[in-house]
C-alpha cells in the first residue's frame, strides 16, 4: 500500500458473466476475488477507494466506490455460506451455486467489495506493463498513471 493516501483500482472481468453491465445497472453490488494465495486487492483494497472496471481485453468502462471490504480465509469459512449470504449481490444466479461452489472449491482467500455509485465512464486504456500478463487486478496509486 502506497502511504498516505487512496489506491486506484483496475478490476478486469471476464465478458461471459456479463458483469460490467450487472455493475452498471446496479443488479452486482459486490465484486468478489476467489484465491489460492493472498493477491492484490487483499490487504490492498479499502472503503473510499474507486475501483475501475473492464471486460478483458477491452478499455475501462466504469467506475464504483468502495463501501465496504471483506476478507475470508476459506479455512474458517465455507465457500457455500458465502455464496448464500452474498452470491445474489455478487451476480451470481442461485440455480448455478453448485457450479460456482465447485469452481472455488480449491480457493483459500475471498475478498468481497461492497460497491457503490456505479458510473459509466468515457472509456480508456491502460498500461498493465510491470503487473504481470495475467493480472485480472492492478493497484495503482494514481489511474492516471497508468491510463494510455
Amino acid at each position: 500500500m502506497f502511504a498516505g493516501g487512496n489506491m486506484d483500482h483496475v478490476a478486469i472481468l471476464s465478458k461471459k458473466y456479463k458483469f460490467l453491465d450487472k455493475i452498471i445497472s446496479g443488479e452486482k453490488i459486490i465484486e468478489s476475488r476467489w484465491y489460492v494465495n493472498r493477491i492484490a486487492p487483499w490487504n490492498k483494497i479499502k472503503k473510499g477507494e474507486i475501483v475501475y472496471f473492464k471486460n478483458s481485453g477491452e478499455p475501462v468502462k466504469a467506475k464504483t466506490n468502495v463501501k465496504k471490504v471483506l476478507q475470508f480465509d476459506l479455512k474458517h469459512k465455507r465457500i457455500k455460506d458465502i455464496l448464500s449470504e452474498f452470491g445474489k449481490r455478487i451476480g451470481f444466479d442461485s440455480k448455478d451455486m453448485n457450479k460456482w461452489v465447485e469452481l472455488y472449491k480449491n480457493k483459500n482467500y475471498c475478498i468481497l467489495m461492497f460497491l457503490e455509485n456505479p458510473t459509466k465512464i468515457k472509456p480508456f486504456k491502460i498500461d498493465k506493463k510491470g503487473f504481470g500478463i495475467s493480472s485480472a487486478w492492478l493497484c495503482a496509486n494514481n489511474i492516471n498513471k497508468i491510463k494510455i
